[in-house]
């Protein structure tokens, strides 16, 4: 832990406005050599938001074994494959799993990395990403958010972005439809052109349509609007189209074009993200023609957010050579605003050059601790964490697929603490970049966000009181601003909170 102490000094002067040693950073004091009391206090403390989570993957997998069994699924007992019915022997009711205990648990270290131990070939990257396609189809997107939502609400999170495919099979056809009548060549606007007379116009009001209905159901689920309101009813919720890397360039293309436009048309839908591995063959083949497709819409669509998975590699994972460029063509060619892993980044070609250019454009990097200790092996003193917070990148907490991790965004909070020895003034920090950088539509409550300095507007006001006209009016107009104005209010209650009795042990 000492290696990190000089490190973690000149970042605590980084972190910008300075905190008192009030309460809240007392309580963390005392309580930061303890995990039970650390892990108590953390879960306690307000929230900004998670901006890295995979809806199939952040949904346990008890949660999806209750939903598949509502709906009369099936499983296969060896490979614990979900399927319709019927279920005709040795396939058995996935009902069967909510008293068969053995059945539950074979069934649930499947679908998660709970007790998974590597072997006979097996990493932990093949069993974690090999989890998706057994569970898949369960559980429905809007059970699933409310399930996630509601975690992120005991937890004092004030809002997530959550990735998933709207549209998806449309979108594949649409794709195919136009590959039949005009074959890809490379160029897109070509394709969209032979796209657009063949309706994926059409699939925006459809997307919009499935997302009304994913957010009906959530927040039927969670009460909201009645007096039974679960905390998940209090956290905001945007969506993130997820679009398959790994797929052929003219479906890449029609998907990514799909969630830019649909980016434009719904607020509720805040950008676009690639997914699957990135070390996938095609993955590895397409990558730097994907980030020409994303150049090109950007062209079309600059209004569109951009986050991408890069550099979601190491060592061995794949040739050097697939190390060297990832992160640099998504920021500079794939204008990508944030950066989803960022773990290979001392790898690439001129990495402190690259460094400086995030630092300077502050693109943010998504840092997902436990999955990238889970996936890649890579954790500690090797994971780029600390090197990016001392490069002056931006950096927030997130945590990727928490059910198939078993884990929760307070624990990624706890792991940073315990394992870089993270002081108060940068622990806040992290959470406020995480509201900082969130696609929420409007102007951000700072001036500058290293010094945590407030728009003029809002200098001379304080969170804990009704802001001033003037900072009221620029809340009202700036959604982003509002919800860090909320935080900084729950950040300066929950001080007073530690002052108090509920969050000592006497």
């Amino acid at each position: 832990m000492k290696r990190f102490q000089l490190i973690t000094v000149l970042l605590s002067c980084m972190a910008g406005a300075a905190l008192a040693e009030d309460g809240a950073a007392e309580r963390f004091i005392e309580y930061k050599s303890s995990p039970p009391l650390l892990r108590a206090f953390l879960y306690r403390m307000p929230k900004g938001g998670d901006l890295h989570s995979h809806l199939s993957g952040a949904a346990y997998a008890e949660a999806n074994i209750r939903a598949g069994a509502d709906a009369n699924l099936c499983v296969d007992p060896t490979t614990t494959q979900v399927s319709k019915r019927p279920c005709i022997k040795p396939i058995l009711p996935l009902a069967d799993a909510l008293t068969d205990i053995n059945l539950r648990k074979t069934i649930v270290n499947a679908w998660s990395m709970l007790d998974f131990v590597p072997g006979d070939g097996n990493s932990g990257h093949d069993h974690f990403f090999g989890t998706f396609s057994l569970f898949g189809g369960a559980a429905q997107a809007g059970d699933m958010a409310a399930e996630v939502v509601d975690r992120a609400g005991r937890q004092r999170m004030r809002y997530v972005e959550l990735m998933v495919t709207f549209q998806g099979q449309a979108i594949n056809t649409v794709a195919d439809n136009a590959q039949k009548a005009k074959p890809w060549t490379g160029d897109p606007a070509a394709f969209e052109a032979t796209l657009t007379r063949l309706g994926l116009m059409d699939l925006v009001p459809k997307a919009k349509a499935d997302l009304d209905g994913v957010e009906q159901r959530m927040r039927t689920v969670l009460g909201c609007g009645t007096v039974a309101a679960r905390p998940g009813c209090g956290v905001t919720v945007r969506w993130l189209h997820q679009v398959s890397r790994t797929a052929p360039r003219h479906r890449v293309f029609t998907s990514a074009l799909l969630g830019a436009l649909l980016n434009r048309a719904d607020p509720r839908a805040v950008g676009l993200n690639f997914v699957q591995p990135e070390d996938h063959p095609a993955a590895l083949a397409d990558y730097t023609v994907q980030m020409q497709l994303l150049d090109y819409i950007n062209g079309r669509v600059p209004e569109a957010n951009i986050t991408l998975h890069a550099g979601e590699l190491t060592l061995g994972l794949v040739p050097p050579e697939h190390l060297l460029f990832h992160i640099r063509l998504a920021v500079e060619l794939g204008h990508a605003k944030r950066i989803g892993h960022g773990v290979d980044v001392m790898y690439e070609d001129d990495p402190f050059d690259l460094l400086r250019t995030m630092a300077a454009r502050r693109v943010a990097v998504e840092i997902n601790l436990t999955s990238n200790a889970q996936i890649l092996g890579v954790e500690g003193a090797a994971h780029p964490f600390q090197t990016y917070r001392a490069a002056g990148v931006p950096v927030l907490l997130s945590t990727d697929d928490e059910g198939i991790e078993r884990i929760d965004r307070t624990h990624e909070l706890q792991r940073a603490v315990t394992t870089y020895d993270l002081d108060w003034p940068s622990l806040v920090a992290l959470e406020r970049n995480t509201l900082e950088y969130a696609f929420v539509a409007g102007g951000s409550l700072w001036a500058d966000a290293r010094a945590w300095r407030m728009v003029a507007d809002c200098a001379d006001a304080s969170p804990s009181n009704e802001p001033p006209s003037d900072c009221a009016a620029y809340l009202a107009a700036n959604e982003k601003a509002r919800l860090q104005w909320t935080f900084e209010r729950d950040l300066l209650a929950f001080d007073e909170e530690a002052r108090g009795p509920r969050l000592r042990l006497r």
